[in-house]
């Protein structure tokens, strides 16, 4: 794969981003059109970020595409966007394979409709041995849903004496989260002008650099995200030690 060249971004990138993709409704809403028409026009935004990360060798992306409060939106706009999501899913798995894409969900699918869990499980399947991309869909996904999830798997696995209280500890646990296995997300990116991270990857983004931009989802382009690459090579990452100690290795 050739890799173009960026002058706006410094060899210091992220291995794995994170993004709230926000602002779809109101993009629709300020030119008078149905809020699920603001969705459908976030749908380029999403392939550019893919496309973008693949090229500049992100080790992955994780796009949060629907939540669990979400569910608690008009019925009109949940039923266009799980319609839209489904319809985009059929359209899109064909290039994220032949780009090397390697697709998984996550988040709770027991309310999602039979056709659609049968779509991400033929596009997780289908895209299971690629080693390019790493992308996660948040599809139904809360942070607060994933830690309970991960400690009943722990503690399912202590009663049935698989495992000690005492083994765990923050890799065991993080190791049962959604994001288990990937590099923790370490550029949190959020359109639309909010300033919070909305119960989106509570655990993970304990170190992430928070990047917060006002331009809506639909309009967030490529020069819009090379801005946050910039932004993320600029940051000094400490975790916890002195600056001087960062120098000095």
């Amino acid at each position: 794969m050739n890799i173009s060249p960026v002058p706006t971004v410094s060899d210091s990138l992220p291995r794995h981003v994170a993004i709230i993709m926000d602002g779809n409704g109101r993009w629709a809403e300020a030119r008078g059109l149905p809020r699920h028409q603001g969705h459908r026009a976030g749908i380029e935004p999403v392939r550019m970020s893919v496309r973008r990360c693949a090229e500049l060798g992100v080790e992955a992306l994780t796009l949060f595409a629907f939540s669990s409060e979400n569910w608690r939106r008009p019925v009109e706009e949940v039923g266009a966007l799980m319609d839209l999501f489904t319809d985009a899913l059929t359209r899109e798995v064909d290039e994220l394979h032949e780009k090397g894409v390697e697709l998984r969900f996550i988040g709770n699918r027991q309310a999602l409709s039979v056709r659609l869990q049968a779509r991400m499980l033929e596009a997780e399947e289908r895209t299971r041995l690629n080693t390019g991309l790493k992308l996660r869909v948040a599809v139904g996904y809360g942070g607060r849903w994933d830690i309970i999830e991960a400690a009943r798997k722990l503690a399912a696995q202590c009663t049935s004496g698989a495992l000690r209280v005492a083994d765990i500890d923050e890799t065991r646990f993080g190791a049962e989260l959604s994001l288990g296995g990937l590099a923790e997300p370490d550029l949190f990116i959020r359109t639309g002008g909010e300033r919070r991270i909305s119960n989106f990857l509570l655990w993970n983004l304990a170190y992430a650099e928070l990047y917060f931009t006002d331009v809506l989802w639909p309009d967030f382009t490529r020069r819009e995200l090379d801005q946050a690459l910039e932004f993320f090579a600029g940051r000094e990452r400490r975790f916890g030690l002195t600056g001087q100690q960062v120098k000095a290795g």
